[in-house]
């Protein structure tokens, strides 16, 4: 499925300016040294998910970021590998932090995806949700199989598992279910005030 970036009535920003559609997110009371690392971590985490979710996951990324008027942060697919290795679980982190324009284009552009995927979000876990009641293995299911393997094999081919925080997630089934949870996270981006309410979830317990 190729995700439509078809964006209606927004206003282009001036290159000085930033772009309107950011500031439907509050900036969050954290200091200039820009996102704490528990909030870029979980933003990178939800692109992965979509990238699982999307074979073009990333080029998708790129198309909404040049539909919502974002190019001016989001400029190139350089660039925009350069706001994930912020991400410090990943093998290629880099100390460059991630800053709050830049935290909130990448929110703005997974809530945006998600909105196009509500209709297959909404399948994979009601098809998770059976399985699991019937106590059927997830793999037994060929579209939500399919989900879960890319996602592994995304997680596990950019993150770092000698970071002791991942020493949690040595399994395939921790994967799984953290593969599941994400999907419920971007079906909640997906609500009324979604994406508002994602955003300051991100920033809980880390505000001054």
């Amino acid at each position: 499925m190729n995700v439509s970036a078809s964006v209606t009535s927004l206003n282009s920003p001036t290159p000085e300016a930033t772009p309107t559609i950011l500031d439907t997110l509050p900036d969050p009371a954290i200091g200039p040294k820009g996102c704490p690392r528990r909030t870029t971590l979980e933003i990178d985490l939800m692109l992965l998910a979509i990238e699982a979710l999307e074979l073009g996951g990333s080029e998708a990324i790129l198309a909404f970021a040049q539909e919502l008027d974002l190019t001016r942060i989001i400029k190139n697919r350089v660039n925009l590998w350069q706001m994930r290795a912020s991400n410090p679980l990943r093998r290629a982190h880099t100390r460059r932090p991630l800053s709050i324009p830049e935290a909130k284009a990448l929110v703005v552009i997974a809530c945006y995806i998600a909105r196009r995927l509500t209709v297959v979000i909404r399948q994979l876990l009601m098809i998770y949700q059976q399985l699991s009641e019937k106590q059927i293995p997830l793999e037994q299911n060929l579209r939500l199989a399919n989900y879960l393997e890319r996602f592994r094999a995304h997680f596990k081919s950019r993150m770092n598992a000698r970071r002791s925080v991942l020493l949690t997630l040595n399994s395939d089934e921790k994967l799984d279910e953290l593969a599941i949870d994400l999907l419920a996270k971007l079906l909640f981006c997906t609500g009324t005030a979604g994406m508002q309410r994602f955003w300051i979830s991100l920033f809980d317990g880390e505000v001054e």
